[in-house]
């Protein structure tokens, strides 16, 4: 349920200031100032209010279509952004949470169940970032471990027995890289989801919501179709890991974010994904009923789409545009 109200009450949501939109909140703020004033002194200023209110809207459309990588990074990871959580209560019905990889233990950090998408009964899942520090903490800040991408592979091959399409949400920096982790078999158990979802007879389509991070994303990204919000990033290694692994420090964030080909539009050029889905200006935070709506109907769409192939057609054209992206005419 905290998840629900979540939704429902960020129609108007205050959210945290990013660097690059200052210029527009304090022209939004002269705006509110000027509406006050002119109330207080009981003058009309509508036409000059209406011509400002355009110039906001105007500006505010022009940048947001315009960012670079380390401003479309920061969005992504704005604390504000719609969780796998969220958008399950909006997009889903008759949604039930399942629980645990039968091996060790449940893992807050990767989610799943089963649903209903519109006329359609799925198994859906996805990475699960905290709301707060508390949240966080128990949740990994959507870091999974082994047993969260087993409890994944549990409910896709329960998926693909009885016949329900797979959708995938996935916003996580990456997977855990602790030495526990690495003990109860990190590596094996992203490999061993990558070779089952390439085996898949049922329709899977993947979709980043947020941060898609390194091996940790992939692990639940192998889909027939492969969607992008607007404002979310999908890179083999996050920018700050990529930084200290070339620069041997942090400061070099936004050169390695630009160099890295994160963005929707990026990714879109070079064949990685198959679509964006757009956003509101401002990102999803601004207004989440509206960007669950367009993530529902794309999801809809696409599934209609993958459910007239037959279970051979999917896995060959899944196997085959994977295989093209690591083909190179040199």
């Amino acid at each position: 349920m905290v998840y629900i109200s979540y939704i429902i009450t960020m129609s108007q949501p205050t959210v945290p200031t990013l660097d690059f939109e200052k210029e527009l909140i304090e022209l939004e703020a002269r705006i509110d100032q000027i509406r006050k004033l002119a109330k207080e002194n009981g003058v009309d200023v509508s036409e000059q209010l209406a011509e400002l209110e355009a110039r906001a809207t105007d500006l505010r459309r022009d940048f947001f279509a315009n960012l670079t990588p380390p401003q479309v990074l920061q969005l992504a990871r704005n604390p504000k952004r719609p969780s796998t959580l969220d958008y399950i209560q909006v997009l889903c019905d008759d949604w039930t949470e399942l629980h645990g990889d039968r091996l060790f233990g449940d893992d807050l950090a990767l989610v799943g169940g089963l649903a209903r998408l519109g006329d359609h009964p799925v198994v859906i899942l996805g990475h699960q970032k905290g709301r707060d520090t508390k949240d966080n903490i128990a949740r990994n800040f959507g870091m999974p471990q082994p047993e969260g991408y087993r409890k994944a592979l549990r409910l896709m091959e329960h998926a693909n027995h009885f016949g329900f399409p797979i959708i995938a949400l996935i916003d996580t920096p990456g997977a855990n890289a602790g030495l526990e982790a690495e003990e109860r078999g990190q590596g094996e158990a992203i490999a061993r989801n990558l070779q089952r979802m390439f085996a898949f007879d049922v329709p899977i389509i993947c979709a980043v919501i947020g941060e898609g991070g390194s091996g940790g994303a992939l692990a639940i990204g192998v889909g027939d179709r492969v969607l992008m919000l607007e404002y979310a990033v999908y890179s083999v290694v996050a920018p700050d890991s990529c930084s200290v692994i070339l620069w041997r420090d942090k400061k070099h964030i936004e050169q390695a974010a630009s160099a890295l080909k994160i963005t929707a539009r990026d990714l879109k050029q070079l064949g990685i994904i198959d679509e964006i889905v757009p956003e509101p200006a401002g990102g999803a935070h601004c207004e989440p009923q509206t960007a669950a709506a367009s993530l529902k109907n794309a999801l809809i769409r696409n599934l209609e789409e993958l459910l007239k192939l037959s279970g051979t057609e999917r896995r060959e054209q899944r196997y085959k545009k994977f295989r093209a992206m690591a083909a190179f005419n040199g």
